[in-house]
């Protein structure tokens, strides 16, 4: 086995959340007397930082508007979001190989890392992860290498060892930053063609290629 830590980002790339932030945008877009978006609106935003998927779905510029957007948001993703948050169908037998072969595994998310935890607890499969670094755990989000690089730290792992897995160019862009491999897959909105011109080991069509 070539790398012995693995990081991966969490929406779009280990679970599809998707009708959990679409029904929690939409409510609180209702909420608020905003105009509402599409679907397909708020699918582009998946796995941005929510200061930036809020100006581009809701059009809120105001940073203390923008938090009151978020709370509220907050509020309808207590209800909503878990229950309609579901790991890949390749997720879990991939993590459960890893963790077999002795691979370290973390997630580094613009997600809440209590959001993500509680997603792995309700399907009783935190034991197949070592830590989950969230949005409320850096100060700056991807494509920053902060999340990554914390990451490195903890394990004390030497870069060359590590690869990050992610659906989204910010998550190719926090790799390259950080000095470490980088995986794509391709069930996000990201195209093939978009990840061939950033730096990576694999494209693949889901995370089931990380076991090929």
């Amino acid at each position: 086995m070539k790398y012995r830590y693995y990081l991966f980002d969490f929406d779009y790339t280990l679970a599809n959340s998707e009708k959990g932030i679409t029904d929690c945008f939409h409510a609180t877009l209702r909420k608020f007397g905003c105009e509402d978006v599409s679907d397909e609106v708020i699918r582009r935003t998946i796995g941005l930082p929510m200061d930036e998927a809020i100006r581009r779905i809701a059009g809120i510029e105001d940073a203390k508007e923008c938090e009151r957007f978020l709370v509220s948001y907050r509020e309808e993703a207590d209800k909503k979001m878990t229950p309609n948050t579901h790991f890949y169908p390749q997720t879990l037998p991939l993590l459960e190989k890893l963790r077999d072969d002795g691979a370290k595994i973390a997630i580094i998310s613009t997600k809440t890392r209590h959001r993500i935890m509680e997603k792995f607890l309700a399907d009783d499969a935190a034991h197949l992860i070592d830590f989950v670094i969230g949005c409320e755990d850096v100060e700056t989000f991807k494509p920053s290498p902060e999340g990554i690089l914390a990451a490195c730290r903890r394990f004390d792992a030497k870069k060359s060892e590590v690869l990050y897995t992610g659906d989204n160019t910010v998550d190719a862009e926090a790799a390259r930053a950080a000095g470490v491999d980088f995986a794509a897959v391709l069930t996000g909105t990201t195209e093939r063609a978009v990840f061939e011109t950033l730096p990576h080991v694999k494209i693949m069509e889901n995370l089931g290629g990380l076991l090929v």
